[in-house]
């Protein structure tokens, strides 16, 4: 892509100011994100270090910083508004498992019935992301609605199947699913699935739990990757109060 903007120029005498100029007139321009910004300086500064009397330099282009954004977070009374809406029990089930369990919706999808111990009350989620398997506590209220929806849809293959048995819930259908939830709740948000999976783990924060098990029941390889949720947890916040209620 970068080549192919400077096509007419031949490759010896770009320099590290055309990718500056490609990034103002084609990147930013074009409103592309951070992440693809920094794809395609790895990509040229893979390509001109190989380059033998190029006048780019790779040393000194660097990596645009990518944006620190918090994650969105819901209250419990949104949850609970959310995860109470559909009567459709398959579809209640897979919202309440995504949040009760702070699943990603991969995750969700790839679920077997024989990764529900419901001796140990624990969810074994196989291979999620970075191929690691980990374990995530069920509650009981969980337990029992899994139950119930086992014995109304006996899955074969998958816990969540589509229309037909053994094939795999179409991960559209399920943000379809969350979609039809918001629609008949007062909450105009723009949530996501991805949004009950930070609800869990703030909700989590703020009921006292240790960043530790969190970091494990997420399923995050760094713990400053949970950190970021110390920063949305308003438990502390509230105990502040603010100079202008004593003036």
């Amino acid at each position: 892509m970068f080549l192919n903007f400077y096509k007419h120029k031949p490759i010896a005498e770009i320099t590290n100011n055309d990718l500056i100029v490609f990034n103002n007139e084609y990147i930013i321009a074009n409103k592309l994100s951070a992440s693809f910004q920094n794809q395609i300086v790895n990509g040229v500064k893979l390509f001109f270090a190989k380059i033998v009397n190029a006048k780019l330099n790779p040393e000194l282009v660097h990596r645009p910083k990518k944006p620190k954004l918090l994650p969105n977070v819901l209250s419990k009374e949104e949850v609970k508004q959310i995860l109470n809406a559909h009567s459709n029990i398959k579809h209640r089930t897979m919202l309440c498992l995504i949040y009760s369990c702070g699943l990603r919706r991969s995750e969700l999808l790839y679920l077997k019935p024989e990764h529900i111990d419901s001796k140990r009350n624990v969810l074994i989620i196989k291979a999620a992301k970075g191929k690691k398997d980990r374990i995530a506590p069920l509650s009981d209220k969980t337990v029992a609605l899994l139950r119930e929806y086992y014995k109304l849809y006996k899955p074969t293959q998958w816990l969540f199947e589509g229309q037909y048995a053994g094939e795999q819930y179409d991960a559209r259908s399920l943000s379809n699913v969350l979609t039809q939830a918001l629609e008949k709740t007062n909450i105009k948000r723009p949530v996501t699935l991805h949004w009950l999976r930070h609800s869990y783990a703030t909700h989590l924060l703020e009921a006292g739990t240790d960043l530790r098990y969190i970091q494990e029941i997420l399923g995050h390889k760094s713990s400053k990757t949970t950190e970021i949720y110390t920063h949305v947890s308003t438990k502390s916040l509230q105990k502040i109060i603010s100079p202008f209620d004593t003036l």
